[in-house]
C-alpha cells in the first residue's frame, strides 16, 4: 500500500540552535537526531547520566543543574521539551516570554518527515492507549503493512518517522500533544476522557483540549459512549467515525449479536466475536473497535482485523492474572495509574482485596471508592497519596479492613503480599490496580507490577514448601 506523500513536511522547520530539555529516552533521541543534522544543541537535565556524557562526546553542550538559568536560552531559536516539562515549568515560561518556539519529540519527528514517509495512525485517551496501539499495530502487520507501535509506548518517533514503514501506530500522551502545533496524523482516536494529569495541565478543559490535537489531520475516531469525547468532537474540524459498545447506527462501529461490527458501509460487516477480544472486558472491546476503525482508514480488511484480534497477545500489567492459590486469584493491573483506569479492573471482579496508592496527580478518588468499596474485602495502601485513599475509604466504607504501609521502595511489596493474603478469602481477587502513578516509589508502573508479581509468587511458593 503506497504511503501518503502529502503528509510529509515540505521542509524541515528545525533551527540551527536548539535547547533540548530532559535527557532521558525521548530527549536523548532528539538531541542525537539534531546533532546528526548539524544543529548546535544544548542539553539540560538535573542529573548527569551516561546519555549526557555520550551526547557531550558527540558535540552537545550539556548542562547539569537543579535550577534552570534563563541565560541558557540566549541565542536559542527552538526548545524541545521532554513530556515531563509542564507549561508552568520555568523553561517553558521563559521560552514563551522570549518568543521562542517550544515543542515535543513527536512534533520534532513530524517536522523531520521526508517525502514518502509512513502515515501515522494516532491513539490518545485517558486509558487504553497502549492496548489500542498494539492492537492496531497487530492489525496493520497482519495486513502485510510494514509497521511499528511507537511514540509514548516507549519507542521514540524521531528514530522511526523516516524508517522503512508504511504506516505507524502512534501512541500520544496529552503532554506530547500539548507541545505540538503541526503534527497531523492521517487519523486519530480519542478513546475516553476522565480527569488525569490535572497538576500538569491545570484543568480538565486544558487536558481535553490537548487530546483534541490528535484530530488535526482531519479524520477523527470518537468514543460515542463517552460524553466528554463526544462534546470535544463537536468542536473538531474533522470527519468523525464513531464507535460504541451498543448496536451501531450507519456510519459507526459497534457491537451486535455478540460480534464487533463495522457499519460504515452499506451493510453491517461482522469483524469477530466479542469473545475473541483479550484481555477480556468491555473496555478492551471498546479499544478493539477503536483500533479497527483506525485500521480501516488505511484499507485493512475486516478479515485481517478479526484474525489479528484473535491472535493478539496482550501487553503486561493490564488486568493480567498472575496466579491462583487456595481459591484466591492474584491480578496485576499496575498500568491503572488513574481512577478511571482502576474502575475498569474493579468492575471486573466480585470480591476484591484492593492494593492501591501512589501519586494521584491532583485527581479525586472519592467517586471511584464510593462506587466500588461495596465489592471490597479489604485494602492495602502504599505510596505518596496513601492517606488520601485511606481517608476516602474511611468515609465510604468505615468498617472495611485497611492496611496502610509506609515503605518507600519496592521492598514494601513483600508486606503488601503478606497483608493481602491475610485479608483474602477463597473466591476473592487480590487486585493491584493503584489508581495512581508509580514514580514516588518505582521507576515505572512496570517496575511496580513486577515487584508485586514477584512478592506474590514468593509468598505462595513459601507456603507450598
Amino acid at each position: 500500500m503506497p504511503t501518503d506523500d502529502s503528509q510529509a513536511s515540505p521542509k524541515a522547520r528545525i533551527a540551527g540552535n536548539v535547547l533540548v530539555a530532559g535527557a532521558r529516552v525521548a530527549g536523548a533521541a532528539c538531541a542525537d537526531i539534531l546533532l546528526g543534522r548539524g544543529a548546535a544543541v544544548t542539553v539540560y537535565d538535573r542529573e548527569d547520566s551516561e546519555r549526557m556524557r555520550a551526547l557531550a562526546a558527540r558535540g552537545a553542550t550539556c548542562v547539569v543543574t537543579d535550577d534552570f538559568d534563563p541565560a541558557l536560552l540566549d541565542g536559542v531559536e527552538q526548545v524541545v521539551l521532554s513530556p515531563g516539562f509542564p507549561p508552568h515549568h520555568p523553561i517553558a515560561r521563559a521560552a514563551g516570554e522570549a518568543g521562542i518556539e517550544a515543542f515535543s519529540e513527536p512534533e520534532l519527528a513530524w517536522r523531520l518527515r521526508e517525502p514518502g514517509a509512513a502515515r501515522w495512525l494516532a491513539v490518545t485517551g485517558t486509558n487504553g492507549k497502549t492496548t489500542t496501539t498494539t492492537m492496531l499495530a497487530a492489525m496493520l502487520d497482519h495486513a502485510g503493512l510494514r509497521t511499528a507501535a511507537v511514540g509514548n509506548i516507549g519507542v521514540p518517533l524521531v528514530h522511526t518517522a523516516n524508517g522503512p514503514f508504511d504506516v505507524l501506530a502512534v501512541e500520544l500522551s496529552s503532554h506530547q500533544l500539548h507541545w505540538s502545533s503541526e503534527l497531523a496524523p492521517t487519523a486519530g482516536a480519542v478513546l475516553n476522557l476522565a480527569p488525569d494529569h490535572l497538576d500538569w495541565h491545570g484543568s480538565f478543559d486544558a487536558y481535553a483540549e490537548a487530546k483534541a490535537a490528535v484530530w488535526r489531520g482531519g479524520r477523527a475516531v470518537v468514543n460515542l459512549d463517552d460524553p466528554s469525547v463526544v462534546a470535544l468532537a463537536k468542536h473538531a474540524d474533522a470527519a468523525v467515525t464513531g464507535f460504541t459498545l451498543n448496536h451501531p447506527e450507519r456510519g459507526q462501529f459497534g457491537v451486535a449479536l455478540g460480534f464487533l461490527v463495522d457499519y460504515t458501509g452499506p451493510e453491517p460487516v461482522q469483524i469477530c466475536s466479542v469473545d475473541d477480544v483479550h484481555p477480556a472486558g468491555w473496555h478492551n472491546v471498546a479499544n478493539a473497535l477503536a483500533a479497527a476503525a483506525l485500521a480501516r482508514q488505511v484499507g485493512v480488511t475486516h478479515a485481517d482485523i478479526g484474525e489479528a484480534l484473535r491472535k493478539y497477545v496482550p501487553e503486561p500489567h493490564r488486568n493480567v492474572t498472575l496466579l491462583e492459590h487456595a481459591g484466591v486469584t492474584w491480578v496485576d493491573d499496575s498500568k491503572a495509574t488513574n481512577p478511571h483506569a482502576a474502575a475498569a479492573a474493579l468492575a471486573s471482579y466480585d470480591s476484591i482485596v484492593w492494593v492501591a496508592g501512589g501519586q494521584l496527580k491532583g485527581v479525586d478518588v472519592e467517586g471511584l471508592i464510593a462506587q466500588y468499596a461495596p465489592k471490597m474485602r479489604g485494602a492495602v495502601l502504599i505510596g505518596q497519596d496513601r492517606a488520601l485513599v485511606a481517608d476516602a475509604l474511611a468515609r465510604h466504607a468505615p468498617g472495611l479492613p485497611v492496611v496502610v504501609l509506609d515503605g518507600q521502595d519496592d521492598a514494601v511489596m513483600t508486606e503488601v503480599a503478606s497483608h493481602a493474603a491475610a485479608l483474602a478469602e477463597p473466591g476473592d481477587t487480590v487486585l493491584l490496580s493503584p489508581a495512581g502513578a508509580s514514580y514516588d516509589m518505582f521507576t515505572s508502573y512496570a517496575h511496580r507490577g513486577d515487584a508485586f508479581a514477584a512478592a506474590a509468587r514468593a509468598l505462595i511458593e513459601g507456603e507450598a514448601e
